[in-house]
């Protein structure tokens, strides 16, 4: 049986590789943040479409996705060029998602009704089922294939995240304001995403060149690359799907992005609720300021207490108590609550969040371990499927919920309804997802695993 554990004394990479590489979650936050803050409230309120139909179609976007994304991750662990196997398919597929991005905020206002809906579904599905899905597998298949070094992979995963929501942050607390700079309307939003595009393209680029990948041999340790390699599609989906801890990671991922979704309606419980849109920034700062402090803790942590798996269950356990406190804060109608609470919260799930890249690495060394093969590509497709499956159909939950609620766009007051059922979505149903994923945390001892198998191949060796 192979051993292949992952080298902890030998480090691969410098503080440019790795500050280069998590670069990279800008350009994908550029795209990811933009359209789970803004999307709906554009079509919505400016393009005048119903929440209900759009959340329809993009659950069905998103629900392709499950192919391709396997799909993508097979045909990764295939790739062999000069760059190596991901580093291609994150460049290249990035020009796509800049011009997909742009294309589904500048929506023709002269098209009819249906014209919208075609428009924005096909813009809609080629920038996540085929661009960003690239990009972003290849991106995160990054953490197995340019270092073998633990402590580097969680390093890796707290810098990539910093970024991630400082980016978000910066989106969340700028859009609204400067797309009335730009000049508002249809216009303003057009301008608005080409900036974005531009700045995620660049970005993209220079996190590409930041670092490189492993030669074969050496990921391999003397076992034959090819044969690792060898598997086909049937195999690599059976071996993914009987890898427990992979399995508990999408859930996860799931979950996250449902919290996520239902979480970015807060621009219309700001505008409706609290009565000021821009509002948002300022959870956005309390909800993304403790993450990037969690993460910069987070990698002395891991070294400190030496494993992900209490950390993160401690974690978790803040971040439910963190938002039943925003709960309580929303129906006493304390602004101050709410955002104490809400950093609180986040300070909490900022563990999991710099370690989740280095659990699917070795979720994958599991399956290596077992099975001697390498599905490094497959295996991160959890990323992008649990992403785009959660994010849409949390999305699409929140617009059936919109819509039947009675919620009328741009109306100057919502109904009791509508405004109850903003209530649910912003406070209720984050809590709720905090509390499921708390419960699969518990089962997600992928380090303890993977040292029972090593323990148990050195047995057999010896």
């Amino acid at each position: 049986m192979p051993t292949h554990a992952a080298s902890s004394g030998k480090t691969y990479l410098t503080w440019g590789n790795k500050i280069g590489y998590g670069s990279g979650d800008i350009a994908g936050n550029v795209v990811y943040t933009f359209l789970s803050a803004f999307l709906m409230i554009y079509l919505t309120d400016q393009m005048g479409l119903n929440a209900g139909v759009i959340g329809t179609l993009m659950m069905v976007a998103q629900l392709f996705n499950g192919v391709t994304d396997i799909g993508f991750g097979a045909l990764l662990d295939r790739t062999h060029t000069r760059m190596g196997k991901a580093r291609p398919w994150m460049l290249w597929p990035y020009i796509g998602c800049a011009v997909t991005l742009v294309a589904s905020f500048a929506i023709p206002g002269g098209l009819s009704e249906t014209g919208k809906y075609i428009w924005f579904f096909l813009a809609y599905t080629l920038l996540n089922s085929v661009f960003f899905t690239a990009n972003n597998i290849a991106y995160s298949a990054l953490t197995a294939l340019i270092t073998r070094n633990s402590a580097e992979r969680v390093q890796m995963g707290s810098i990539r995240f910093m970024f991630a929501f400082t980016t978000s942050m910066l989106i969340q607390t700028f859009t609204v304001q400067g797309v009335r700079m730009l000049g508002g309307g249809a216009d303003g939003w057009r301008a608005i995403a080409i900036i974005y595009a531009v700045i995620g393209l660049a970005v993209n680029t220079i996190s590409v060149l930041s670092v490189k990948e492993l030669p074969p041999e050496e990921l391999d340790e003397g076992h034959d690359p090819a044969a690792a390699e060898r598997y086909s599609f049937k195999e690599g989906a059976r071996i993914l799907l009987a890898n427990k801890f992979y399995l508990i990671i999408l859930v996860i991922y799931l979950v996250q992005q449902i919290f996520t979704a239902t979480l970015n309606m807060g621009i219309y419980f700001m505008a409706y609720v609290l009565g000021d849109a821009t509002r948002l920034g300022a959870f956005a700062w309390a909800i993304n300021i403790p993450l990037i402090i969690g993460l910069l803790f987070t990698p002395v942590l891991v070294k400190r207490y030496g494993q992900m798996y209490r950390l993160n269950i401690w974690g978790y356990v803040v971040a439910v108590l963190g938002r039943l406190g925003v709960v309580a804060g929303g129906y006493m109608g304390s602004i101050p609550l709410m955002i104490a609470s809400s950093a609180i919260a986040s300070l909490g799930m900022s563990p999991l969040q710099g370690t989740l890249n280095a659990l699917i690495a070795e979720a994958s060394e599991y399956t290596f371990l077992r099975t001697g093969k390498h599905i490094d590509g497959m295996m991160f497709s959890c990323t992008t499927l649990g992403v785009k499956i959660g994010g849409g159909v949390g999305t699409a939950v929140a617009g059936w919920l919109l819509a039947a609620s009675g919620y009328v766009s741009n109306a100057t007051t919502q109904s009791s309804s509508a405004i109850h059922m903003l209530y649910f979505m912003y406070l209720w149903i984050p809590a709720i997802a905090n509390l499921i994923i708390l419960a699969f945390l518990t089962r997600l001892d992928v380090e303890k695993a993977n040292r029972a198998l090593r323990t148990s191949a050195d047995r057999v060796t010896a």
